[in-house]
């Protein structure tokens, strides 16, 4: 396992570093040692992300980790989602001196490094690795969907949201994580790249798949996770929402995926799609995101709450209200846990 500091520019508090929040979370990949963020510097990681401290310090540049660190790494991770994928000019002086100071850089953009000239010259003269996680893989490689995964009798769970940047993946990962300290042998299946960066073993990454091979590669995934794993459950990191203009998504997990069991992250602070504010483009009402689901034949098994934005007593009358609407357990992922769904799971799935 490398050991690894993650750069997020001055946005580690915000949305667009959820790659970076990913690896905060949990990676089985690298040994996250520091972080990069000129705005955060001198504080914990994990007081940033979520008010508690994991021990893994802020530094202001990448020489002043070296200067100060009595840690060593080998590669610097981009862990910002940049708008439009592409990396801004203002950040490219910072990776580069990375790549002059010896780290290697591992990037889940849609700006290839690999294939900047500039990026290219500095990796070569300096002897480090570029890595583009969000490189599409040859066509020749990819596959269509065949229907064999209809005859998976391993129960499919899909973690879907009402929006993107919502907490799928964080509750995907919570979710295998209370499954297998509860002695259920579950895997998750990645579809992003900071799912690759985390070290799942089975997945491929949703946006760097040509369209017509979604649903083909989507199968492929599940039907080596079982043939190589043999798990008990299968959980599906989804991606977007249904009904975000910007990218809908979450049939393909239900329909060509063969997810009959769902659960939903709702963030009930947000009352627009997340970069849609300026059209004024309303994140639907839960319940109406959970009767499309329905109609394309899948199950809600649970509800989970984003809690940005909200007060306490917001939360509370949220969870208490769609907990008796609904019949299922609803819990806030980062305070509550997720054992309430575990359970349910146990008892809908696996027994």
């Amino acid at each position: 396992m490398e050991n690894a500091i993650v750069f997020t520019h001055n946005l580690l508090g915000e949305n667009f570093a959820k790659t970076a929040h990913g690896l905060l979370r949990g990676t089985e990949r690298f040994n996250v040692v520091a972080v990069i963020d000129s705005l955060h510097h001198g504080k914990d990681a994990g007081e940033v992300l979520d008010g508690n401290r994991i021990n893994i310090p802020v530094y202001k540049s990448i020489k002043e980790f070296i200067k100060n660190s009595d840690a060593k790494a080998q590669c610097c991770i981009v862990g910002v989602a940049f708008p439009g994928g592409i990396l801004p000019n203002e950040c490219r002086n910072e990776l580069l001196e990375g790549i002059k100071l010896g780290f290697s850089i591992i990037s889940g953009l849609h700006h290839y490094l690999s294939e900047d000239i500039e990026f290219i010259s500095a990796a070569k003269d300096h002897n480090v690795k570029l890595v583009d996680i969000r490189k599409p893989r040859n066509v020749s490689g990819l596959h269509f969907w065949t229907g064999k995964i209809l005859n998976i009798k391993t129960p499919i769970i899909a973690v879907l949201g009402t929006d993107c940047a919502s907490g799928k993946r964080t509750m995907a990962r919570f979710i295998l994580e209370n499954c297998i300290n509860n002695g259920i042998r579950a895997e998750l299946i990645y579809t992003g790249q900071t799912g690759w960066m985390q070290g799942y073993k089975h997945g491929f990454i949703f946006d760097a798949t040509p369209n017509d091979f979604v649903s083909g590669e989507l199968e492929r995934v599940i039907l080596e996770c079982v043939d190589q794993s043999d798990p008990d459950l299968i959980i599906l990191e989804g991606q977007s929402s249904l009904q975000n203009p910007s990218g809908p998504g979450g049939s393909e997990f239900i329909l060509s995926g063969n997810a009959k069991s769902v659960i939903i992250v709702h963030p009930i602070g947000r009352k627009y799609f997340v970069d849609l504010e300026e059209f004024e483009y309303e994140i639907p009402d839960v319940i109406d995101e959970i009767k499309l689901i329905e109609s394309y034949g899948a199950n809600i098994i649970g509800l989970g709450i984003n809690d940005e934005n909200t007060t306490e007593d917001e939360l509370i009358k949220f969870k208490n209200k769609y907990k008796q609407l609904l019949d299922i357990p609803v819990v806030i992922p980062l305070t509550d846990g997720v054992d309430d769904i575990v359970k349910n799971i146990k008892e809908k799935l696996l027994l």
